[in-house]
């Protein structure tokens, strides 16, 4: 084979390069799908081809929860008292709660500016799916979110894959075997082999990546006119990509100003956790390769152990700017005024009520739902976004991934130099 060959077999087996086509592929079939047949047919091929990403997602769910476990008890156990724990986790924390008040703030500022929701019209909504997701605000409360923290059992926490309920026992669990010493050794090195073994299976789910990633392109692509979406949700779609777009501006100058020109290769690592988020519009999917990949830039394993849990239930960026935006917006559409000192008073519940819901299907959406009822904004009010929610929400998830990585890499800088 000559060199030629070489560099081409190398491109098509880079995992991003194969993610990429997997979705172009995707969206050429959903759409000629979409355009070729009648909705019936469309919408059986839809159910068939998501089979594809379900089964993809479910691999990687698979390894989620012992992956934490283990990776964040031998963290822990490594960082070796609970003074180093606290020092590591106020200085998460408080990363993760102002780049959570930055993202609403950006969102805040944006739909106030574009007004997307001004003089909407739109002929029909999804009123049945809308009341599906209002239900689950019943009983959301501060009571609730902290009864939420504490697992009832850990068996419980891991089948559900509860990451906030998981954290809390590992952090227990890994300050305890720190605390007993020498006697908790041979335990902390079978979770060390264990967590590598995981980590090894993280390879083999990933070849199937750009197979899930297809089978959610097209499904959605099928059963999605994207014209009339276009043309009906341009404004909002487009305001929205524009606060998307200011929040990565703002993560990547953060990230500049304090990992230089690491920066750079950081974004060469989680490219393709950031690709296969976009396309199964799911973070939790790529939380295993984006350990691994964490890793391998030169983060501490422990630092990533402990940071990226916490990040999952504390730290999602992009959903925490299309919260505020959406909020509004939904105002707007039902002419419900709102002051400056409303707006503020909305996103400081949108900062605390956003964390008790990790791992909720539709979390964004509920967490919307919920608040606009605190405020008397229409609540059936979510049926307008969710025609296009599913391609806010590749948007989200891939920006939530981003966050995630600049918070681990510069909490794991910081660290270094302590």
């Amino acid at each position: 084979m000559n060199t030629t060959d070489t560099k081409k077999t190398s491109f098509f087996a880079n995992l991003t390069v194969q993610i990429i086509i997997a979705m172009l592929i995707g969206a050429f079939v959903g759409i000629y799908i979409h355009n070729s047949y009648n909705n019936e047919s469309a919408k059986e091929f839809s159910d068939n081809i998501k089979i594809l990403a379900t089964l993809f997602i479910r691999l990687v769910q698979m390894i989620i929860a012992p992956l934490v476990f283990t990776t964040l008890v031998v963290g822990i156990a490594k960082l070796g008292d609970i003074k180093t724990v606290g020092r590591i986790g106020g200085k998460a924390l408080g990363w993760f709660f102002s780049a959570s008040f930055v993202s609403l703030l950006i969102g805040m500022f944006w739909v106030n500016t574009l007004k997307p929701g001004v003089g909407l019209q739109l002929t029909t909504v999804d009123v049945k799916t809308a009341t599906e997701v209002t239900e689950k605000t019943q009983g959301f409360s501060a009571q609730n979110f902290v009864e939420h923290i504490i697992p009832r059992s850990i068996f419980e926490a891991m089948a559900t894959n509860e990451i906030l309920q998981i954290v809390i026992f590992s952090i227990f669990f890994g300050l305890a075997a720190a605390a007993i010493g020498a006697h908790a050794k041979p335990v902390i090195n079978a979770l060390d082999k264990t967590s590598h073994i995981v980590l090894k299976m993280v390879n083999y789910v990933m070849k199937i990546a750009p197979v899930g990633v297809f089978g959610a392109i097209a499904g959605v692509f099928a059963i999605k006119d994207c014209a009339l979406l276009l043309n009906t949700y341009k404004n909002f779609f487009g305001s929205f990509l524009v606060g998307i777009a200011s929040l990565w501006l703002f993560l990547l100058i953060i990230g500049f100003l304090f990992l230089k020109t690491k920066m750079l290769t950081l974004l060469k690592h989680i490219v393709s956790p950031i690709i296969i988020a976009f396309g199964t519009t799911s973070s939790e999917a790529v939380f295993p390769k984006l350990t691994e990949e964490l890793e391998r830039f030169g983060v501490k394993d422990k630092i990533v152990a402990f940071m990226l849990p916490l990040g999952y239930s504390f730290n999602l960026d992009g959903s925490m700017m299309y919260m505020t935006f959406a909020s509004i917006f939904i105002a707007q559409a039902y002419n419900v005024p709102l002051d400056i000192g409303t707006e503020m008073t909305i996103l400081m519940v949108l900062m605390l009520t956003s964390k008790g819901i990790a791992g909720v299907p539709r979390a964004s959406l509920v967490v919307v739902a919920a608040t606009c009822g605190m405020f008397k904004i229409p609540v059936e009010g979510i049926a307008l976004l969710l025609p296009i929610d599913h391609f806010c929400d590749m948007f989200r998830s891939g920006t939530n991934v981003l966050g995630n990585a600049i918070a681990t890499s510069v909490i794991g800088k910081w660290e270094k130099e302590s």
